[in-house]
C-alpha cells in the first residue's frame, strides 16, 4: 500500500499529464508542505486523500480515479457532483474527496483564481484558512494548523488576502478568531512542544491584522446579529454514507 502523500503525487502526476487541474489540501497537503508535521510533536497519519479541483475537468477526474483503482460513489456523485465528488480504494481502505470550484464546509471557500499558487497542493493561505473555518477543531486540525504557522507564517502566509476575506464574512471572522485563540491555548499545553513563544507571537500578528482591516458593510450588518444566530455550517451533512 502506497502511503498517502506519495499516492496523492500520483493522481495528481496524472491529472497533469491528462490536462485537469488536481490539488491536495488537508493533511496530506501540511505533509507535503510543511517539515514541522513530519517530526513529534506535530506529526499525525492523514486519514484520507483530500483534493480540489474545477468543475469543467470533473468527467476527466471521474475516469482519472477509476483508471487508478477508485470505485465511483454513485449516488452521492449524483446528488452533489456539481460542486464535490467521492471515490473509494477499496483495496487500500482509503476514500478519496474532490471539491469542484468551491470548498463549503463550516464556512465556504471560492476557488476561482487559486488553483494556480501552487502544482500540487492549495496555497499556503488556503491551507491555513481550510483550519481556521473548522468550528469543532479537532487535535489533527490544530497540529496542522501549527506546522502551517511554524514553517510558513514569515513567507507563504498571505496575511492580506486572509485578512480581506475575513473582512467581508463575519461568520468566518468569527469562526477564525476562536481557532486562533484556541490554537495558542492547544500550542502552549501540547507536550513535548517547544516552540510556544513563536507561535503565541505569529497568532497575535496574524489577530491584529485581522481586527485592523477594514470591515465591509455586510460584516457589520451580520455583526449586529452577532451569535444569536448560528454562523457556520455543520460538513458532516453533507459526508458520504
Amino acid at each position: 500500500m502506497q502511503d498517502h502523500v506519495g499516492e496523492a503525487e500520483r493522481l495528481i502526476e496524472a491529472a497533469t499529464r491528462e490536462g485537469a487541474v488536481l490539488r491536495a489540501l488537508g493533511g496530506v497537503a501540511v505533509h507535503m508542505r510543511c517539515p514541522s508535521a513530519l517530526a513529534p510533536p506535530l506529526a499525525r497519519t492523514p486519514k484520507d486523500l483530500d483534493f480540489a479541483s474545477t468543475s469543467s475537468d470533473r468527467q476527466s477526474l471521474i475516469a482519472l480515479f477509476r483508471q487508478g483503482g477508485y470505485e465511483e460513489d454513485a449516488e452521492f456523485n449524483a446528488l452533489h457532483g456539481k460542486t464535490r465528488l467521492f471515490f473509494w480504494d477499496a483495496d487500500n481502505s482509503r476514500q478519496a474527496d474532490v471539491f469542484l470550484d468551491r470548498i463549503s464546509m463550516c464556512h465556504s471557500l471560492d476557488l476561482a483564481n487559486r488553483l494556480d499558487e501552487h502544482p500540487a497542493t492549495l496555497s499556503i493561505s488556503d491551507l491555513l484558512l481550510l483550519k481556521l473555518q473548522v468550528f469543532e477543531t479537532n487535535d489533527r486540525d490544530y497540529k496542522d494548523a501549527l506546522s502551517i504557522v511554524l514553517d510558513h507564517f514569515e513567507g507563504e502566509v498571505d496575511v492580506d488576502y486572509i485578512t480581506r476575506l475575513l473582512a467581508a464574512d463575519w461568520g468566518w471572522w468569527r469562526t477564525a478568531t476562536m481557532v486562533l485563540e484556541r490554537l495558542d491555548g492547544y500550542a502552549r499545553e501540547l507536550d513535548g512542544f517547544d516552540r510556544k513563544n513563536d507561535v503565541h507571537y505569529r497568532i497575535r500578528e496574524l489577530l491584529g491584522a485581522i481586527e485592523r482591516a477594514p470591515k465591509s458593510r455586510r460584516w457589520k450588518m451580520r455583526a449586529r446579529i452577532g451569535e444569536r444566530a448560528r454562523w457556520y455550517e455543520l460538513p458532516e451533512e453533507t459526508l458520504p454514507g
